[in-house]
């Protein structure tokens, strides 16, 4: 028996106990993190969320199997907020449909979830009405036609399945029951909401495809309602992409259990109480690097200094610093390369890692206490 085949179904229940500790811990953690964002000038705040959107959006992809690329969707966003940032490329519109719709949620956090948006969404997911090669039913809920919707695995003939949804003649009353549950005011905490209306709705799947990312991008709707802000600061999605196995078993725990749903929203729980962990470490990064450049800009670096120390600061650059790399890097002579960061390296910009002779090699400080005052 699935979930929705219970007699009680969607009255569900919980252990308020269990979650009560996890959901304070959350609370504080929110609170914390948006603060210390508060405290940050216009431009790092800027930096921070549009990084927390594209993993948002990457990983939101990535948990059903599909690559996006992380430029185009930097691209895409940047563009859409009117962000002045550096590297923009041309995005396909696929990924425009996608950042679209995570906007959307976003942005628009307060707004009413209706069916004709939930339809936008899916559209704007199916730009082309298929997926891959094939059909699909766009902005509509899924046909009769489509047959059966099961989520299965193994080869043909020992299929196993996950997950059998409800027929599609059960989709109309079911999504106008949640629709009005979703947009109902009362004393549900905006971050217990979004764990329940995840596992509700993916147990509906409403439509052909997209399922899994739209009910993403309504956590992330709720969680902005929990923040009162627009801005992201942490991914839920992010976290969900690197404890992906562990999310697919515990939906298909729960899909395969009663309408009392303590052992989902717990995981819920702890999922998103490990992307706020994340996201502290990820906004100290953006700190250390704040004050690097205070420190850096008493004292303005030529040109060449500034593009490295920035290639330097990017999340792909791999390895460390040498002459013939930074002559490269900024297309200058070795001899300049050396004498700008003899230069560096008495700032203490730059840290000489050990070794010497043609090993010899640079990085920058790892936390404030290593930038020495410059001079």
């Amino acid at each position: 028996m699935w979930i929705h085949e219970h007699k009680d179904w969607p009255r569900f229940t919980w252990g308020a106990e269990a979650i009560a500790t996890k959901l304070a811990d959350i609370r504080h953690r929110q609170g914390h993190l948006l603060g210390r964002m508060q405290a940050l000038g216009f431009g790092l705040k800027q930096e921070a969320s549009l990084s927390t959107l594209t993993s948002d959006v990457v990983k939101s992809s990535a948990i059903e199997g599909e690559r996006l690329d992380c430029d185009e969707v930097r691209s895409s966003i940047a563009r859409r907020l009117g962000m002045k940032v550096a590297g923009l490329v041309p995005e396909s519109r696929h990924v425009e449909g996608v950042v679209e719709m995570m906007l959307d949620a976003t942005r628009n956090f307060s707004s009413p979830l209706t069916k004709e948006r939930l339809f936008g969404w899916h559209s704007a997911l199916f730009p082309t009405g298929r997926n891959g090669l094939q059909r699909i039913t766009v902005g509509a809920w899924r046909p009769a036609r489509a047959g059966a919707m099961r989520v299965v695995s193994g080869p043909i003939g020992r299929e196993r399945v996950h997950f059998e949804a409800p027929q599609a003649a059960r989709l109309a009353r079911e999504m106008k029951n949640f629709l009005a549950w979703f947009n109902k005011a009362n004393d549900l905490d905006p971050v217990l909401k979004a764990g329940i209306a995840h596992l509700w709705f993916v147990s509906i799947h409403p439509f052909e495809d997209g399922n899994g990312r739209i009910a993403r991008a309504m956590s992330d709707l709720l969680l902005a309602r929990a923040d009162h802000s627009a801005e992201r600061f942490y991914s839920l999605s992010t976290q969900i992409e690197a404890e992906r196995k562990s999310y697919y078993e515990r939906l298909e725990k729960q899909q395969r259990a009663s309408t009392d749903i303590t052992g989902w929203l717990a995981w819920f729980l702890d999922c998103l109480c490990r992307a706020l962990a994340t996201a502290e470490k990820t906004l100290g990064g953006v700190l250390l690097k704040a004050q690097l450049w205070e420190k850096i800009n008493r004292q303005p670096p030529n040109e060449r200094q500034r593009l490295v120390i920035n290639r330097m600061l990017e999340n792909d650059f791999e390895g460390h610093m040498n002459t013939s790399k930074y002559a490269k890097l900024a297309k200058c002579s070795n001899d300049s390369a050396l004498r700008d960061i003899q230069d560096l390296k008495k700032r203490g910009i730059f840290i000489q890692n050990p070794g010497g002779g043609r090993s010899t090699s640079y990085r920058l400080p790892k936390n404030i206490s290593e930038i020495k005052d410059a001079r």
